[in-house]
This record gives structure tokens, C-alpha cells and sequence, in this order.
């Protein structure tokens, strides 16, 4: 969620500051796949260039930037950082002590019966599930390689549209949102 003021925490030495690579307008939908046909030309040229510039001059470099990157990771941050999995995260704040929450009881249980299918979305997808007990919220991350997120993408990230509507119609359950977010195992 966006930074904010939580009234039940009472340390006041621990904030909670999230910070986002990609803007809050969750309306819009962000096609990652570096073979996306709205990326122009010149783009791709660069990114050629810029790519081939790393492995003739810094071949070291490059091998320690691809030991875990497949060949289509994106670059971030001036190449200080790249990417090739991308997560879809749906959150939402919950009521109640998390230890006998009834509207966290309910998430679960949506969650388990959903589960199949989130999981089948790739056969590399990485499902997280966090839960914050003082700042009561829940989050599930979906996270799949770049090659499989834009054909997700293209899906409404299916089943995403049915689960939210159950969510959101769960007592309890307020401030249901998405994003979309780069996920690396660093």
C-alpha cells in the first residue's frame, strides 16, 4: 500500500515505506515483453547496441549479469539492475487480530480454492503470500517469467477479475488493489 500512517502501531522508530517502480494508476496495464510491438525501433536498436557494447568490453561483467538472467532480461537503472520475472500482486487490508481473524479466515480460504489456478498460469510461477498483523494487510504475489507475464497480461491475468470480486465481497476486507512489480531473487 501507499505510505501511510497506521493508528494501531505504536513504535514510533518503525515506519512502513513501500516504494514502487512503476505508478499507482493500476489502470494501466504495463506490456514488460521486450518483443512488444508498440516498442519502437530505435529502442531495440539501442538495446542492441548497449548489449553487445557489455560483452565486448566487460565480458566478466556480463557474465555475472546474465548467471541468473535469461537472454531477454531487461535492463533497469542505468544496467545497474535488470529484470526477466514479473510480478502481478493483489492486496488488500483485513479486520481483526491476525492470530483469530475472521476476514483473514476467508482470504485463506479463497486463496486455497484459487490456488490451482494462479499456479497453472506458468510452469515457473512463484506464488508468495504475506500478511502484516499490525498494518493488516494481506498481499499475494504471482510471480512468472517475462516471456509468460505479457500473455498473462493479455488475460486480465486471469483469474485475477473473479477472485478480487470475491475478495472485495468478503466482511472485512477493504482497500482491494493490484499491481503490477518486477520480482528478483537477488
Amino acid at each position: 500500500f501507499r505510505s501511510h500512517a497506521h493508528p494501531r502501531t505504536t513504535d514510533n522508530n518503525h515506519s512502513h515505506h513501500h516504494h514502487h517502480p512503476f505508478p499507482h494508476n493500476h489502470n494501466n496495464h504495463i506490456y514488460l515483453s521486450t518483443r512488444s510491438r508498440t516498442m519502437k525501433a530505435s529502442t531495440l536498436a539501442l538495446f542492441a547496441i548497449t548489449a553487445t557494447r557489455t560483452s565486448a568490453f566487460a565480458p566478466a561483467a556480463h557474465t555475472a549479469f546474465s548467471r541468473n538472467m535469461s537472454a531477454n532480461a531487461v535492463p533497469l537503472a542505468n544496467g545497474a539492475m535488470s529484470f526477466d520475472r514479473v510480478c502481478r500482486e493483489w492486496r488488500c487490508k483485513y479486520t481483526g487480530d491476525k492470530a483469530t481473524s475472521e476476514s483473514l479466515e476467508s482470504i485463506s480460504k479463497l486463496v486455497d480454492e484459487y490456488l490451482p489456478q494462479v499456479k497453472a498460469v506458468s510452469s515457473d510461477a512463484t506464488v508468495n503470500r504475506l500478511v502484516c498483523g499490525a498494518c493488516l494487510d494481506f498481499k499475494l504475489m504471482i510471480t512468472v517469467p517475462l516471456d509468460d507475464f505479457g500473455p498473462w497480461e493479455e488475460k486480465a491475468h486471469a483469474p485475477e477479475g473473479e477472485f478480487l470480486e470475491k475478495l472485495k465481497a468478503i466482511d472485512g476486507v477493504s482497500q482491494v488493489e493490484t499491481q503490477t512489480i518486477t520480482n528478483m531473487v537477488i
